[in-house]
């Protein structure tokens, strides 16, 4: 839908705004299956416009399927394939993922995570939170073995 600003001789179209980095960001981030026709439109339009955009899109998306598919062995392809593109923000990611490429490549290749952990982790801090103030060591001891 166009929306007209009306003068005494012409009818001059508003100009569209463009979208938000937030907005397009999320766009790139979203499985293109799971993104709406919409959206999709709107970020194939925006891809157009930018040939940067088009680069990182196409990043994200050799990483997402490395994440996905468990291809960490190609971490380093995809590493020299973003030097070779003008991106300093994934230059930036690429050199922290360059610090530690051993447990990159082993995050992204083996099918063991530590998120049972990391929620046990999550489950305590929020009872030490809950408990702050209001009880000794001995309660909350009791509470993190019981809960």
């Amino acid at each position: 839908m166009t929306t007209f600003v009306h003068s005494e001789q012409f009818r001059i179209p508003l100009a569209i705004r463009p979208p938000s980095a937030r907005t397009v960001s999320s766009w790139m981030l979203t499985h293109p299956d799971v993104l709406p026709d919409e959206d999709r439109l709107r970020m194939k339009i925006a891809v157009a416009h930018c040939p940067e955009l088009e680069a990182l899109a196409g990043h994200i998306r050799s990483f997402g399927q490395m994440l996905t598919r468990r291809e960490g062995h190609l971490t380093q392809e995809w590493i020299a394939a973003v030097r070779a593109d003008d991106l300093p923000g994934l230059h930036s990611f690429a050199n922290g993922l360059e610090r530690d490429l051993a447990a990159v490549v082993a995050g992204l290749s083996t099918p063991w995570n530590s998120g049972v952990v990391e929620g046990h982790v999550n489950r305590i801090k929020m009872l030490k939170r809950q408990m702050f103030g209001r009880a000794g060591f001995h309660l909350l001891r009791k509470r993190v073995l019981l809960a």
